[in-house]
């Protein structure tokens, strides 16, 4: 039989797959879940308060700064390629 997790582990690990700003099979395979465990926790716990929304707020904000600084890096390489020619 398998380890049973508490609550507060199952909560835990919502708070930082919704927050931290890694993918969901990272979270998992950080915490010895399964994705499909990770991914019911976190259908459960999704109306709850276990991230409040100024948390949900900032780790979107995280998500969108991290997509728009991987664009500007990418951006970057590109223009140095261009002109080294």
């Amino acid at each position: 039989m398998g380890l049973r997790r508490t609550g507060e582990f199952r909560q835990d690990a919502v708070r930082i797959a919704l927050t931290r700003g890694l993918t969901r099979k990272q979270v998992a395979d950080d915490l010895g879940v399964g994705m499909s465990t990770l991914n019911k926790w976190i259908t459960a716990h999704r109306d709850t308060d276990v991230v409040s929304n100024e948390d949900l707020g900032l780790a979107q904000e995280n998500d969108r700064l991290r997509r728009e600084n991987r664009i500007l890096k990418e951006e970057r390489e590109i223009l140095k390629k261009a002109t080294v020619r």
